[in-house]
């Protein structure tokens, strides 16, 4: 069993967040205590290492104009979008304790991806298109619901996993998603017809984190006056959401 520190945060910018997990990153090297961050971002589109200017659809003032942030990011993978609504998860774990392998690690976090969302009748499943989890929608076939994009330092892992639960599919349109031309992007509400809330989905996928790498939480921290985030409103207003790969 791997303790780790379990981290629920609110909206918060994707830089400020950021800075977190290195001091995360840090903090695991030194200490030995890695920690998993949940967390939303605003608006925000990021370029990872292998990045391409081409996969960006719009001006940088375009995208100021429409209030979304651009990042220059040191995870892997090309480009992608962060926003309300979408659930957000940084493992900070020293591979070491597990397995060297970047392959396995990617896997795993896969894995926990399609476990999650099977618990919501979502059948998920991996892609030869590269990492990350897809689902087919009734009306356009394949989609791509989550993706996948980490940063290994000395096998310490940070970024992670994106899964888009109620977040607006609008922004993906200005750019080319992790850089496949033609991807369709979907979501859980999307995909069930129905507003699914984050505190559910992040309950859900923590269970099956905690199975697939025999975690517990050492210490779990949330602010005691954590903002809602936007399936939380959503949800309300229904019922009166070093080395590198990515996908």
């Amino acid at each position: 069993m791997h303790e780790v520190e379990l981290v629920s945060l609110p909206r918060i910018p994707y830089l400020e967040c950021w800075g977190l997990q290195r001091e995360r990153v840090m903090r695991c090297r030194q200490e030995g205590i890695g920690a998993v961050i949940f967390v939303e971002h605003p608006p925000v589109i990021t370029l990872g290492r292998a990045g391409k200017r081409s996969s960006l659809l719009v001006t940088e003032a375009q995208l100021q104009a429409a209030g979304i942030e651009l990042v220059h990011a040191d995870r892997g993978g090309d480009i992608t979008y962060h926003g309300p609504g979408q659930l957000v998860v940084y493992p900070i774990l020293n591979l070491a304790l597990w397995k060297k392998d970047v392959h396995w690690y990617l896997r795993a976090l896969e894995e926990v991806i399609i476990t999650t969302l099977s618990d919501f009748d979502i059948m998920g499943y991996r892609s030869s298109l590269g990492a990350g989890v897809w689902a087919d929608h009734p009306n356009h076939g394949p989609a791509k619901i989550a993706s996948i994009g980490i940063h290994l330092s000395r096998w310490v892992t940070s970024h992670g996993v994106a899964l888009n639960v109620c977040n607006s599919l609008e922004p993906f349109r200005y750019i080319v998603p992790c850089g496949l031309t033609g991807v369709r992007i979907t979501s859980m509400s999307n995909l069930l017809g129905r507003t699914v809330a984050r505190p559910a989905v992040e309950t859900t996928l923590w269970e099956h984190l905690m199975a697939q790498f025999d975690l517990s939480p050492s210490r779990c921290e949330q602010p005691a006056t954590r903002s809602l985030g936007a399936c939380d409103s959503l949800s309300d207003r229904s019922s009166s959401v070093g080395r590198t790969s990515a996908g």
